[in-house]
């Protein structure tokens, strides 16, 4: 199969290193840190509802502290053995990802690919500063999304899509419905491979 991964808060934690330099944006600029609606943030455009940000803001601040993020992250347990795994059955791995490519002084394939590789986990692909990942997967013939965005996983799901929903501080309020929705790689694994024997008729 070929399955599309997404990285931040899929496959590293990017939340925990956001907020971090969130705050200190924040802070700095004096206003209060108020994030109240936790948990119930359903896109992948969670700085803008998670602080009230306008877009303007957003860029201000990814050109100060998003190398930052970004160098932080740290790999979600289980996610090199799970990967690791699913491509010595034979499945290709494409990290479908809307990390920015156009931030000033910050070099994100670099970066990113020095996690992957850091990490040991294998990969086909590496796409990056991809918004629309709905044509991205039926252009590219995906046959699974691996996502932590609620109305990433809603769009694919209703176009044909398997999405497998991780668990997140951001999310794990959202009413996921028919959306398959996990908490670790192992669950993901799991989900996998139910849905692998229930294409190949076994089920």
């Amino acid at each position: 199969m070929r399955i599309g991964i997404d990285i931040d808060d899929t496959t590293f934690y990017t939340v925990k290193s956001m907020i971090k330099y969130g705050d200190i944006y924040e802070k700095l600029a004096g206003h209060a840190v108020n994030k109240n609606n936790m948990g119930l943030i359903k896109n992948r455009y969670y700085l803008n509802d998670l602080y009230g940000w306008d877009d303007k803001t957003k860029f201000d601040f990814f050109d100060k502290f998003y190398k930052n993020v970004l160098e932080e992250c740290t790999v979600i347990p289980g996610a090199k053995d799970v990967i690791s795994k699913l491509k010595e059955k034979g499945d290709s791995i494409h990290f479908v990802t809307a990390r920015l490519m156009n931030i000033e002084g910050c070099d994100t394939e670099t970066i990113t690919r020095k996690s992957l590789e850091d990490n040991g986990i294998p990969y086909d692909s590496l796409n990056l500063h991809i918004g629309d990942k709905l044509s991205f997967f039926l252009e590219n013939k995906l046959d699974i999304c691996i996502e932590d965005s609620y109305d990433t996983c809603r769009e694919l799901t209703d176009n044909g899509i398997k999405s497998i929903l991780m668990t997140t501080k951001m999310n794990f309020a959202v009413d996921n419905k028919d959306i398959k929705r996990v908490n670790t790689w192992e669950e993901i694994y799991e989900e996998i491979e139910d849905y692998r024997k229930c294409i190949n008729g076994k089920a």
